[in-house]
């Protein structure tokens, strides 16, 4: 499994995304306003979007940084990677 420096921070806000999720879970089942749900949600897809773009941005700087500085087959493989990680964008 790869791992890098971001992860425990990744880690972290996916879990406090998931925690966030499950109260909006309960909000509608309590009945709350669309408004107060509306923000909530909001507020989940940014704590996602944010862990995307660590992820992504990693990536960016540690794999496809040195797999581009080498020759040949390994820069297809990381130039093939960023077209398609570009795709999460």
């Amino acid at each position: 499994m790869s791992s890098h420096p971001t992860h425990p921070d990744v880690l972290r806000r996916l879990r406090l995304a998931a925690g966030h999720l499950n109260g909006v879970i309960g909000m509608i089942e309590a009945g709350a306003p669309c408004l107060k749900l509306a923000a909530q949600l909001h507020a989940v897809e940014r704590a996602i979007a944010a862990s995307k773009r660590i992820v992504i941005e990693t990536h960016l700087d540690h794999c496809l940084e040195h797999a581009l500085s080498s020759d040949g087959e390994a820069a297809r493989a990381a130039a093939d990677e960023f077209r398609a990680i570009v795709k999460h964008l």
